[in-house]
């Protein structure tokens, strides 16, 4: 049997003494990480969590669902059910699990039970509890052991949070509003009437992970016992979480036949039959009754999943899960024929995620075609957010093996499952499957995971299932070698995992993406003037976007506001008299109140920003929009910031943005040298990075001193630069940056080592993929030699250049150029301001001076 695996497939990870940023490392084996505690929560803590968690997952899942799970709002995450064993069982590894979503910058509402405490407790006062219905009696006895309990539990859990660097806040009460459930029958213990959002959101607000109880209260102030199960779910109700989890020991729910978990349930395709399955009764029945009620009620991307603490990270971070997935999903359909689709557009639709369509080698149209003259069989469901394809016979096929022809899925379709719902339908259906994956497919460890066995050649990797007969498995890779006999690299086929067989002589690698997937916006949409109100006007960035303001069409300053320069006349601006002034928090908000504004600009130092926005946004029905030059919103995890780089971010986000963060001048060189490359890099780019001292601002000191300067280099902030996190973050790739200023006053020069795969790539090819994945940006050139930093001085652009390969054909060295205080600040702010306000993207831009190829 021929067997291959993916490197890192099976893990076995050592994380002892990994950072200095840990008090407290515990060995962890395979998926599961123990025991973590973090001192504090700041960019270098969540760096490294994420680097944790691309252990556990691969990093294109775990980048996929932080993604996804930072999408919402932060309270819109996820809703934990904790049982009352795991706290006295597991506490500690409980609060490592909470830490890694904290420092990712994730805030789950945690709730927790108590019952084993509790019985414990009552027979301790010798008290014997009684239950109904599975329901426990709670008398005023029992409810103040309850009480005890649940502070005693609560407090556990915050303290043990603490201790780990998570703020955590305990809310005992306040926010399960009830009624008697049968007063006569239970006494104290009540169903949920209402809940009130507000402690949890103040909490999570002020950056607090709130841990609840299920008490719930009458509006005369009785305390009554509530299920935590019933609990939980009302949270859900009110607050539509992405994720709704049950922490049991467990973990998942588990077939009575069979003994084995169940790893996903889609309720619509499987409900029904569940229920008549003679092992699902007593409590399992209920919960799974209770989950399908709640789940009607919520959006279609909720799920809820039933697992063990020590796979909460897996459960959320990886395609495969850990414990019990439940979610209403859709029913699956199959299909044998081309009429059978009632909607020819949606086939359509999903048909155009192939990459061989979408590239345009092959139309739908062809596709369709071949399909009619194929026995083929077709799974997918309702919306088609992933459709499958299995070729069972076909002329062009040699062997007698279905094939997989297609599994083209959306980003939904991937996050919630339904990928898997599809393909084990198929498993279902075939005892035997081939197919084919471009071995730079991002989901190729889930391909890796469904098959028995794989052989790669050329750029692709043939996977087959259910193969036995190693004659008939020598035949397949025979035909899969030779490229021809079984036509699986015919450009007639789909291969939606497929490529053709590269036949030139160099490399048999296929590349990545080719044309630029952001062009550039440049047709106006606001035909009106705008007025421009900038705050911090004295430094080099503020004198130069002035001076672009000055030039631009349809934009007009209304304000600059300077402490230093209060009262005195601005220079180098000649639409109008302007004069300095010092505005204040409430000279800001009057103005915002009047409406003379529809950009604000804040160029002032990091950290100081925050009293102007806030004023801004205090103003009921606030139009303007705002731009910070600052690196305060850089890293915003709300969704309410906007990372204003054109070339590499989305150009439409930036035109419905309300707020923009302006990148830095470093981090928007390196990016842009940097992010073509993303898929090939094998290890930690680094960064050797050199600026004019005007980077160092106006305020006096060694780096913008000039004497000192001269005939020498400074080095400085060699770990950690604020850049280095910058980049780090926005390009989803740690990265590592090396600061310096030289003697000259503006521009920045870096030269760049990428590590890539042994023998991937020439330096042409890797011009050509920069070529084309900047094609149309007016301000970004792509040269083959190395730029130098004073032809990028006063030019409104970034140069990237010399792209060697070193003679082992595993490092590339680039070079990228830029003026800091240009398309490093002020162009790319007016850029920003043009996408904002509706003109064209480069009105204002001095064309002459772009630097050009």
């Amino acid at each position: 049997m021929i067997k291959n695996y993916v490197g890192g497939l099976k893990r076995n990870l050592n994380v002892k003494n990994l950072s200095s940023s840990f008090s407290k490392v515990v060995v962890s084996n395979g998926y599961k990480i123990n025991y973590v505690q973090f001192p504090s929560r700041n960019y270098s803590t969540r760096s490294t969590v994420v680097q944790l968690l691309n252990n556990i997952g691969s990093k294109r899942e775990v980048e996929q669902y932080l993604k996804y799970f930072t999408s919402v709002s932060q309270q819109q995450f996820a809703v934990i059910k904790v049982g009352g064993a795991i706290i006295t069982q597991q506490l500690p590894e409980l609060a490592s699990c909470l830490a890694f979503l904290y420092h990712v910058g994730l805030y789950p509402i945690v709730l927790h039970g108590t019952g084993p405490q509790i019985n414990e407790l009552l027979e301790n006062e010798g008290v014997e509890p009684e239950y109904i219905d599975g329901i426990r009696v709670t008398d005023g006895k029992t409810m103040e052991v309850v009480r005890s309990c649940f502070l005693e539990q609560n407090l556990k859990l915050v303290t043990a949070l603490e201790k780990m660097g998570v703020h955590a806040r305990p809310i005992t009460a306040g926010v399960f509003n009830a009624d008697y459930l049968d007063k006569d029958k239970y006494q104290l213990v009540g169903k949920i009437n209402s809940v009130n959002k507000s402690p949890v959101e103040a909490s999570i607000e002020a950056g607090y992970l709130p841990i609840l109880t299920s008490l719930a209260e009458t509006p005369s102030g009785q305390l009554l016992n509530v299920n935590a199960d019933v609990a939980a779910g009302e949270l859900a109700r009110e607050f539509e979480p992405l994720k709704i989890v049950y922490l049991n020991e467990k973990g998942g729910i588990i077939n009575g036949e069979s003994g084995e978990k169940i790893s996903a349930i889609n309720l619509d395709e499987e409900y029904e039959d569940l229920l008549k399955q003679s092992w699902v009764k007593y409590g399992t029945k209920l919960k799974i009754k209770e989950i399908h009620d709640l789940l009607q009620h919520l959006p279609r991307s909720s799920s809820v999943a039933i697992i063990n603490v020590d796979d909460l990270q897996k459960e959320l971070f990886t395609d495969s899960g850990a414990g019990t997935l439940i979610r209403r999903g859709y029913k699956l359909i199959n299909r044998n024929s081309l009429t059978e689709f009632g909607n020819p557009d949606l086939l359509r639709s999903a048909l155009l995620r192939d990459p061989e369509i979408k590239s345009g080698k092959l139309s739908v149209a062809s596709y369709l075609k071949i399909l009619e003259n194929s026995s083929f069989k077709s799974y997918g469901d309702e919306p088609l957010e992933v459709l499958a394809i299995v070729i069972d016979k076909n002329e062009n096929q040699s062997i007698d093996i279905p094939k997989l022809d297609k599994f083209l899925s959306s980003k939904n379709g991937w996050l919630n499952n339904v990928t898997d719902n599809i393909f084990n339908s198929i498993k279902k259906d075939f005892n035997q499957l081939y197919w084919i994956v471009n071995e730079n497919d991002s989901n190729l460890p889930w391909y890796f995971s469904k098959s028995d066995g794989s052989f790669s050649k050329n750029g692709e990797i043939l996977f087959w299932y259910g193969i036995e007969d190693t004659e008939t498995i020598s035949q397949l890779i025979k035909s899969f070698d030779q490229g021809s006999s079984s036509s699986l690299s015919n450009t007639k086929e789909s291969g939606v995992f497929s490529s053709p067989v590269q036949r030139r002589g160099l490399h048999t690698r296929s590349l990545h993406t080719t044309k630029n997937p952001n062009p550039p916006v440049i047709e106006a949409t606001n035909d009106k003037r705008s007025k421009v109100a900038l705050i911090g006007a004295r430094g080099y960035t503020g004198q130069n976007l002035i001076k672009l303001i000055d030039n631009h069409p349809k934009l007009d300053l209304k304000y600059v506001s300077s402490r230093e320069l209060n009262g005195q006349k601005l220079q180098g601006y000649n639409k109008d008299n302007i004069v300095y002034s010092n505005l204040q928090v409430e000279d800001i908000k009057k103005i915002e109140e009047s409406n003379e504004i529809e950009m604000w600009v804040m160029a002032l130092p990091n950290g100081v920003c925050k009293p102007f926005v806030e004023a801004i946004e205090s103003v009921k029905n606030s139009k303007s929009k705002i731009i910070d030059l600052s690196a305060d919103y850089r890293f915003d995890t709300t969704g309410e910031w906007v990372y204003g780089l054109p070339e590499l971010q989305s150009r439409s986000q930036i035109q419905q943005a309300k707020k923009i963060s302006n990148p830095g001048c470093y981090a928007t060189a390196g990016q842009v040298a940097i992010a073509p490359m993303i898929p090939y890099i094998t290890s930690t780019p680094s960064i050797f990075g050199i600026s004019g001292y005007s980077g160092a601002g106006t305020k006096p000191s060694p780096k913008n001193d000039i004497k000192y300067l001269s005939n020498n280099l400074i080095p400085y902030s060699l770990t950690d630069h604020i850049h280095e996190k910058e980049m780090s973050k926005h390009l989803g790739h740690q990265v590592a940056f090396m600061p310096h200023v030289a003697q000259w006053f503006q521009g920045i020069s870096h030269t760049i080592s990428i590590p890539i795969e042994k023998g991937s790539l020439s330096s042409r090819e890797i011009r050509n993929i920069y070529q084309e994945r900047y094609q149309g940006e007016k301000l970004i050139t792509i040269s083959g030699e190395a730029p130098v930093v004073r032809d990028i001085s006063g030019k409104h652009g970034v140069v990237v250049g010399a792209f060697a390969v070193n003679s082992n054909e595993d490092r590339l060295v680039i070079v990228a150029t830029i003026d800091n205080l240009l398309k490093g600040a002020a162009t790319q702010c007016l850029q920003n301001i043009n996408l904002a306000l509706g003109y064209g993207e480069y009105d204002g831009i001095p064309t002459d001076v772009v630097i050009r190829g």
